[in-house]
């Protein structure tokens, strides 16, 4: 009887890495929202490195446009990240929350990306962009 519960123990403790690994895929998760107050949102974000949560404009095309804001982000888990916009955001109108890297550029803590530039650039994963689109309220 006592090695039923060892062995439950035991699988336990094998299935846990599993599991953190999937839960720390690089991901923003964010959800449309008033930005009255020049501040974007997202609840969370999971970058592989340091770098910074970027929001870019965008639309229906779902393309990442010009920078409107961004924030620093640290390696792993951030919640609760607050981009100050840079320009005025309306209701209506679409923000691609991103993570770029804190990479390639001449100074490490100074966002140095600019649209198409690969200093601190998008992260990528299997190719695709790391990013949640948003509406603003």
């Amino acid at each position: 009887m006592t090695r039923l519960p060892l062995l439950a123990f035991a699988l336990t403790l094998t299935a846990a890495p599993v599991l953190a690994d999937d839960h720390m895929m690089p991901m923003v998760e964010a959800a449309n929202q008033s930005v009255s107050n020049g501040v974007v949102s997202a609840g969370s974000v999971v970058a592989p490195a340091n770098g910074w949560l970027v929001v870019h404009r965008t639309d229906a095309d779902m393309a990442p446009g010009p920078v409107v804001g961004h924030a620093p982000i640290r390696e792993g888990e951030t919640t609760d990240v607050a981009a100050i916009l840079t320009e005025d955001v309306a209701p209506g109108d679409m923000l691609m929350l991103m993570v770029h890297g804190e990479t390639g550029g001449m100074h490490t803590g100074l966002f140095e990306y600019t649209l198409g530039a690969a200093e601190d650039g998008p992260i990528r994963v299997d190719g695709n962009l790391v990013m949640q689109v948003i509406t603003v309220e």
